[in-house]
């Protein structure tokens, strides 16, 4: 790597240092308890787990006021998807996207259904079953990772989740180990903007879009050109980021 890369390198891991200082989530290594990190937002997951009812869940996911329910054919267009790909469908919840990434990949390509909540998984591994897909694997994972083995997928799709995670710094690096080089994370999530975003948003979400790419710069991740554009996504953006050699000194 030449000086001047490594030296743009560095100066993106600073910038990404000074925006999670400010934004006062407890991200960093002192963040830990007895070696784990601790929670950013304790209890996040707890309705999905205490009341896994699918109908209700997918009542509330798969609806034509939801932008990301209507707009599923463009997204998954601008993931540029490939025959043969494996691609990780991270919080899967009612299997939403389960189907058409099974779609996109082929039977030569395969997907993983990654989801904290096991009846979520029952309900997609019948659902994808049902459409015909033979190439979806499902894994349980753990709220600080993915539990995917290493080098293993080369697209991480994750579609209003990372505001979910419990444990970011610990399932971003699961999530880096288990991308080959090279790989890509393509990251819906909603704006956060006060004034702007509706309240429920502002309380449910944690960080807006700024500290959400500094922890994935952080994390060993470059982003890759600006927010994807997609006619009707209105509270959300959408970026693109590919895994990089994270920097020692």
């Amino acid at each position: 790597m030449s000086r001047n890369r490594r030296s743009v390198g560095r100066d993106r891991w600073n910038v990404a240092a000074i925006l999670l200082a400010l934004s006062g989530l407890v991200f960093a290594a002192n963040g830990c308890v007895g070696g784990r990190e601790r929670s950013v937002k304790p209890g996040i997951n707890d309705p999905y787990k205490q009341d896994p009812d699918i109908e209700k869940w997918k009542g509330r996911f798969e609806v034509e006021s939801r932008e990301i329910y209507v707009q599923r054919h463009r997204i998954i267009q601008e993931l540029r998807i490939t025959e043969g790909m494996d691609v990780a469908d991270i919080g899967a919840g009612t299997g939403l996207f389960t189907g058409l990434l099974a779609k996109a990949v082929g039977p030569s390509g395969s997907v993983y259904a990654v989801d904290i909540t096991p009846e979520f998984l029952e309900s997609i591994k019948e659902r994808t079953g049902d459409e015909g897909h033979t190439n979806v694997r499902f894994v349980h994972c753990r709220e600080d990772s993915v539990d995917l083995p290493a080098e293993s997928i080369d697209l991480a799709f994750i579609c209003d989740v990372y505001h979910h995670f419990e444990y970011p710094k610990s399932s971003l690096a699961s999530l880096h180990m288990a991308l080959r080089p090279g790989g890509e994370v393509v990251l819906i999530d909603f704006k956060r903007i006060p004034g702007v975003t509706r309240e429920w948003v502002l309380n449910h979400v944690r960080a807006g879009r700024a500290i959400v790419t500094a922890e994935l710069e952080a994390a060993g991740f470059e982003l890759v050109g600006g927010p994807i554009d997609i006619d009707g996504l209105m509270e959300n953006y959408m970026l693109r980021f590919r895994k990089v050699e994270l920097l020692h000194d």
